[in-house]
């Protein structure tokens, strides 16, 4: 196996001791096994932009915002600091995320550091050691797919909670180990305050899970959990704890017009006849 020149500086540097085996080559990282003081752990190679294959980056970027503000003006300006500033940012997304959602009571890998376009995390394992499953790769029984689409439902809450969506959830990146999914893979992940399309994705991403989920468990696809909690999302009345039902009924009656006039009408000839009692009062 080649080794990654970026994890030979890792080597030099002493951050990890071995680089044991390649795990995956995905759109926008490759991931390897790796020995760390004696600690197995997953090493994400972020590609450069030239190689990576994720589409419409600009659409999930939408609204991030940068608190360096000579930073900020060289990425709007797109010069060469600008673009190199922009990746830089969208390498370092993902750290910060892991960190903010695993407070969150997300269950995330933890993350342990973060160098030269490297993210040294934790490689999750099942209780005999092996790497974690993808959902993709495996096939469960109705009881645990409801169970582990509610546990979702409430993961995808919290990230709300934090203002933030993953934007490309689905079972390619979401792992499964003795306790459970993992939610992986956050390199595009949105934020929900600034982004146009957030509410469209935050749908594709409820959607995706319920549709893997459904194939164990047929009556999850009639749940509402996305509207549900988007709904409470937009009255600011979403928190991490929420008990959620899956149900959801919208309002779809329409406003009575004419008696919305009538009573509006009736509303100025009061105020009229009132504006006329204070004239007549001032003229005796």
């Amino acid at each position: 196996m080649k080794t990654p020149a970026v994890l030979d500086k890792l080597i030099e540097y002493g951050l990890i001791d071995e680089v044991l085996y390649s795990l995956m080559s995905g759109k926008e990282a490759d991931v390897f096994v790796v020995k760390a003081k004696d600690q197995i752990q997953c090493a994400k190679v972020y590609k450069e932009a030239q190689f990576r294959s994720f589409k419409k980056a600009v659409t999930y970027q939408e609204g991030r915002s940068t608190r360096n503000s000579r930073r900020a003006r060289a990425i709007e300006k797109g010069s060469a600091f600008g673009k190199q500033q922009q990746e830089s940012d969208w390498q370092q997304t993902e750290y910060n995320t892991l960190h903010q959602l695993k407070n969150a009571g997300v269950r995330v890998p933890q993350a342990y550091m973060f160098i030269d376009g490297v993210l040294l995390m934790e490689l999750v394992t099942t209780e005999d050691g092996e790497v974690a499953p993808r959902l993709n790769d495996i096939a469960m029984d109705a009881e645990q797919a409801i169970e582990d689409h509610y546990v979702m439902m409430v993961y995808v809450m919290r990230m709300l909670c934090e203002g933030l969506i993953h934007g490309d959830l689905s079972q390619f990146n979401v792992l499964a180990d003795d306790y459970g999914p993992v939610v992986i893979d956050f390199p595009q992940v949105v934020n929900a305050a600034g982004n146009q399309q957030a509410q469209a994705l935050f749908n594709r991403d409820v959607k995706n899970m319920t549709d893997y989920y459904a194939q164990f468990a047929p009556e999850l696809a009639q749940t509402q959990y996305a509207k549900e909690i988007w709904h409470h999302f937009e009255k600011a009345q979403l928190h991490k704890d929420l008990t959620l039902t899956g149900e959801f009924e919208s309002d779809d009656s329409e406003a009575d017009v004419d008696s919305v006039m009538l009573e509006i009408k009736a509303a100025l000839e009061e105020e009229n006849e009132r504006i006329l009692r204070m004239s007549d009062d001032l003229d005796d």
